[in-house]
């Protein structure tokens, strides 16, 4: 209690010191601070007031009736505060790049991961967040917190309906896979220029016509791990040479943090919710309009959660993580 008092009060100092004000950079930093301890430093002053109202009640006869209220809510507090304090992923504030791929199902895949993509769209705008789409399947969320938010939707979302194509209504179930990438920046991922290979192409269009008669599309391919990335939606050659850099500073970023991650279960014998993604984290049943999350066991209303109404399923997909961190 005393290191987080300390530490919010410390970042409101710094917040009032006009050299941090006058600095962009640094006032932003420092406001996401606070923003991440007000929640916790709030619960400690109500968990400080609970634990005086309980000594209080324990030591006057007239209140002794309330002291099982008083335990009760302490006890709540308690657990609430651990929780909040638990350390958060360093990638939480990131922005974030959304692959999303048909799976398993054919053409009904295809279209099964058209419709997550739309999904996170709303689920995006609802936070505020700005959704970029950066060639077909391939999208940027931008906004504070991004990857807090998203990363729980990586994974395989299975689908089960009738599809526009069947003639029989009988009843399909498709797959889609979605990857979730914070974005990294040019600080968090070296890469060095003469690990690329950098080819540039006559971009395409529907059926092979050429949009443009420029070489425009670019493709890259990272040789120390065979990463390729290729890009050609926008005229300008560098235009997709910077969107494909974005694309593969994520991935790249990313699979240290899964080998990071891999390297550390193993140390400990067990993942802890952050490691390779489930199989299948997700199912969306049409005929029943439902979702279920199989992680959490969630349930929620189809038609809310193709809407873009996912905070069910991301506030128990985060209660979840910070309980299994403190059970490390």
């Amino acid at each position: 209690m005393d290191e987080l008092e300390r530490s919010y009060n410390e970042a409101l100092e710094r917040q009032a010191d006009p050299a941090v004000y006058n600095d962009h950079r640094e006032a932003a930093a420092v406001g996401r601070r606070l923003k991440e301890l007000e929640g916790p430093y709030k619960l400690a002053q109500a968990w400080r007031q609970a634990r005086a109202d309980l000594d209080a009640a324990r030591a006057d006869a007239e209140l002794a009736e309330m002291v099982p209220d008083y335990e009760a809510e302490v006890a709540r507090l308690e657990e609430e505060l651990k929780l909040s304090l638990v350390e958060r992923d360093p990638a939480d504030e990131k922005d974030v790049i959304v692959e999303i791929r048909g799976g398993e199902g054919g053409e009904e895949a295809k279209l099964w991961a058209g419709d997550l993509a739309r999904m996170l769209q709303r689920y995006a705008e609802r936070h505020g967040f700005k959704w970029e789409e950066m060639e077909d399947g391939v999208y940027a969320v931008k906004g504070d917190g991004a990857y807090s938010v998203f990363k729980y939707e990586g994974g395989t979302h299975r689908v089960q309906r009738v599809p526009v194509t069947e003639s029989q209504g009988r009843i399909h179930t498709s797959t889609a896979t979605v990857a979730v990438m914070p974005e990294a920046e040019d600080v968090d991922v070296d890469v060095d220029e003469k690990d690329l290979k950098i080819d540039v192409f006559r971009s395409s269009g529907p059926g092979g016509q050429s949009v443009n008669t420029t070489d425009s599309a670019v493709r890259i391919t990272h040789l120390p791990t065979g990463i390729v990335v290729a890009m050609q939606d926008e005229r300008s050659q560098l235009q997709n040479r910077d969107k494909a850099m974005r694309v593969l500073r994520a991935r790249l970023f990313e699979a240290e943090r899964e080998r990071q991650q891999a390297e550390q279960a193993a140390a400990r014998s067990a993942q802890v919710g952050r490691g390779e993604r489930a199989e299948k984290i997700r199912t969306y049943n049409f005929p029943q309009d439902r979702v279920t999350d199989h992680r959490v066991g969630v349930n929620a209303r189809l038609e809310d959660v193709l809407g873009g109404d996912l905070d069910e399923f991301t506030e128990a997909l985060t209660a979840d993580e910070r309980r299994r961190a403190l059970g490390q």
